[in-house]
């Protein structure tokens, strides 16, 4: 777990944490919703797993041997790192910073694990768990992708088990059942966000004074 001091808050935007058992629709939504939501940028993360037919590096993750990423822990570069299904996943602590720092709402697409670290250095961020509509889906979902073998497979149904347990642990969670639904909600949640009062006072500083005068 990242030892380093809690990452100063931003008044200006946000940052959002999806997480979402393997076989959910997590990267899905999430392109959709970037899609709709230019103004979000999306942290890319590094990992050890291989990259996948048509993934590439950069776009999708950071792909480095095990040995370089346990490097980079130990250099205090991630800003959360767990490991997930027998792969090492991490989010550079620079990228996210500077992104927010520009005023940039951000998000992270990552596992309940680094949610939790996220929390604890940046306690001001909003957090996402999807659900799939039931275990039958789920693994109707992970056997249709094509790309992982059956031992995979039932490693990601086997720890999906521990990653529902900490849907409670996030300040929504959405089923993902219809699509477009899921996608409405997770909009939503955004759009809502971002009409904070604390945000919007910030925003608005020169027409609330001009209000107020």
């Amino acid at each position: 777990m990242n030892t380093a001091a809690p990452d100063s808050p931003s008044t200006e935007c946000t940052l959002f944490v999806v997480a979402a058992p393997s076989g959910a629709g997590k990267s899905t939504l999430v392109n959709a919703l970037l899609e709709r939501e230019p103004a979000i940028s999306l942290s890319i993360s590094h990992t050890t797993r291989p990259p996948r037919p048509g993934e590439q590096y950069g776009r999708h993750y950071f792909f480095v041997e095990r040995e370089e990423f346990e490097r980079e822990i130990a250099e205090g570069v991630f800003l959360e790192h767990a490991e997930v299904h027998g792969n090492l996943y991490g989010t550079s602590r620079t990228t996210v910073n500077t992104l927010l720092e520009q005023g940039r709402d951000v998000l992270l697409e990552i596992d309940w694990q680094g949610a939790r670290q996220i929390r604890k250095t940046k306690p001001d961020c909003v957090s996402v768990f999807i659900l799939p509509p039931s275990r039958a889906e789920l693994e109707r979902r992970l056997r249709g992708r094509g790309s992982d073998s059956a031992e995979v497979i039932a490693r990601r149904l086997h720890n999906s088990r521990e990653e529902i347990a900490h849907a409670h642990e996030f300040d929504y969670i959405i089923v993902n059942d219809n699509f477009d639904e899921a996608l409405d909600d997770l909009q939503a949640i955004v759009r809502a966000v971002r009409q904070r009062s604390q945000l919007q006072w910030k925003r608005h500083e020169t027409l609330i004074a001009e209000l107020l005068a």
